[in-house]
């Protein structure tokens, strides 16, 4: 084959990849008769095993998707998906080689939002899903449908979003399970609308026999709960399906196992000699995520204050709670687990320990795998003739799942300014604070990953864990002293075991007055190591209401306050 010939080859390619097909996305006037604002959300996938919709994800099987900001879009008119869209894994349509893919649309609603700070901002409000683009009730979408790219052509697919997102039923109350939810006069007054929060309370056996017992209260904190989970008055059917298989534990039958641990949860806790406490799990979804970190931000408003001063109260006060800080513990892992110790942290009065397991980076010099303050690109680390990508994740034998590049792209797919409703993007939310156009100001540009250091020390101040107790131990640590329990897996899939290893060396340093604390590590454990080394990571995971009483109850009875009630709830 000759150059010339090569050269009309490589030209015909560029030609018909500069043709690349256009995808115009409209709704009818039956599912919205007014204008949509929100993001139009494109998915090819190479499979109909699942809508595409449910394909897309950090691993390399994912689907494909391309986003596209829209306002004001009027019932019949055409918005169109084209080379410009941002996408990810691919970048651009002109990218998308040509075949054979189902291909499906979503339009996940936005709302305008006048905040109290003067901002006006377009966000999607949280309607009871937890925060989720892909069931959000009233977002529109279209059913998948089989298409062909065809080579060199140019062309065009109408995709119409005819089907909605239906609303979710509430959970229902039983005998131990009641639910609450207030409407927030802080977060009302902060968002310039109703707001509310929500929880579930797993009451203790004996409750109505014994109404004149009060009880300590666990605040299991975790992302959005749709009801109290992993707790079950009836046992799994004996010929229960088990061909279910879940990749991350390598196992058949994972559903029976976890619903003969919630019998086993409830067996254990209307038992004779089990202890008599309330159990929370709070519902705190935002427009920016399934939680709010539990801390007052710039971005999300008070929601620290608000779940302190407003729902717990409440709760205690309609559950009997005993209400003072000796007689309340946090705990919970990932997301919860930095909640837990950040409610340890920010009030310290408030709570008489915190468990806090495979925590969100609570040091961000060890912000996953790169250092917030000193490096210059959360992508890369850089030198003077190569770059080499970050890893994002990973499992126990250290191999790469996808780069910290590829897990923000997929979120600017999703969402700009923050509101793909993922990770970085929530961490981002809850920390930064609030930039000219009234969203959250980029800790690093999305796309090519450089790092701003004046966020980065608004974030250190703010909420660098590690920094704040450092800086204010003289006055925090004698609030805190035997109060900090931290439990990491050593393949900690994420990473997040770096910053826990820098908590400890200040735990275990750190003196007037010492910490006393707690620090373990699973060998070779992966996310979600809670604690015991006697358990596989998937039983262990299952068991976060039972596995921290017996050091709960011991801290109850070595700091409670004279004359501090408790016997009431021992029976």
């Amino acid at each position: 084959m000759n150059y010339r010939l090569l050269l009309l080859m490589g030209l015909l390619s560029t030609i018909a990849h500069a043709q690349p097909v256009t995808f115009s996305v409209s709704f009818p006037a039956t599912q919205s008769k007014t204008a949509l604002d929100g993001r139009v959300l494109l998915i090819l996938a190479k499979t109909d095993k699942t809508e595409p919709r449910s394909q897309v994800s950090d691993a390399v099987e994912t689907a494909q998707i391309f986003g596209v900001d829209v306002d004001g879009l009027k019932p019949g008119q055409a918005t169109f998906v084209d080379a410009g869209a941002f996408g990810y894994p691919k970048r651009s349509l002109k990218d998308i080689a040509p075949g054979d893919y189902y291909v499906q649309a979503v339009l996940h609603k936005y709302e305008t939002v006048k905040r109290k700070d003067g901002h006006t901002v377009k966000l999607p409000m949280d309607r009871g899903e937890g925060q989720n683009w892909r069931t959000a009730p009233g977002n529109l979408f279209s059913k998948p449908q089989k298409i062909s790219i065809k080579p060199g052509a140019k062309q065009s697919i109408t995709i119409a979003l005819n089907q909605v997102n239906p609303p979710i039923a509430e959970p229902k109350d039983t005998k131990f399970i009641k639910h609450i939810r207030i409407q927030s006069k802080r977060l009302t007054e902060f968002w310039g609308r109703p707001m509310y929060l929500g929880a579930h309370v797993l009451l203790p056996a004996g409750f109505d026999e014994h109404p004149d017992a009060h009880y300590p209260l666990c605040l299991y904190h975790g992302h959005f709960p749709d009801d109290f989970s992993g707790f079950s008055e009836t046992p799994p059917p004996a010929n229960m399906d088990t061909t279910d298989y879940i990749d991350r534990f390598h196992l058949y039958g994972y559903k029976k196992i976890v619903a003969q641990e919630a019998y086993d949860f409830y067996k254990k806790w209307t038992s004779k000699d089990f202890p008599r406490m309330l159990i929370v799990e709070i519902q705190h979804a935002n427009p920016y995520y399934d939680d709010s970190y539990a801390v007052n931000s710039e971005n999300l408003g008070p929601y620290g204050d608000a779940i302190m001063y407003e729902l717990l109260p409440e709760i205690e006060k309609q559950f009997r709670g005993i209400g003072q800080g000796w007689a309340r513990f946090t705990y919970g892992g990932s997301t919860g687990g930095w909640e837990a110790l950040a409610a340890q942290v920010f009030y310290p009065d408030e709570f008489n320990g915190c468990f806090a397991a495979c925590p969100d980076p609570i040091a961000f010099d060890a912000y996953t795998v790169f250092n917030l303050y000193k490096d210059k690109n959360a992508y890369y680390a850089e030198g003077p003739f190569r770059r080499t990508p970050r890893p994002g994740q990973r499992n126990y034998l250290g191999q790469v799942k996808c780069t910290v590049e590829e897990t923000n792209h997929r979120e600017l797919a999703l969402g700009t300014h923050s509101r793909s409703g993922d990770q970085f993007d929530i961490w981002e939310a809850v920390y930064s604070p609030v930039g000219s156009d009234g969203y959250p100001k980029r800790i690093w540009n999305k796309l090519t990953g450089d790092i701003d250091p004046t966020v980065a020390e608004y974030w250190r101040e703010h909420y660098d864990l590690l920094h704040i107790l450092r800086r204010d131990w003289k006055t925090l640590g004698p609030k805190v002293t035997g109060k900090i329990h931290i439990y990491c897996g050593d393949m900690d899939n994420y990473y997040l075991n770096n910053a826990v290893y820098l908590m400890e060396d200040f735990l275990k340093s750190v003196q007037n007055p010492s910490a006393s604390s707690e620090v373990a590590y699973g060998d070779r454990a992966e996310h979600c190591w809670n604690g015991d080394p006697t358990q596989p990571n998937y039983i262990s995971r299952l068991r976060y209401n039972t596995m921290y009483i017996d050091k709960i109850l011991k801290r109850i009875e070595t700091s409670a306050p004279k004359n501090a009630d408790l016997k009431s709830w021992r029976y």
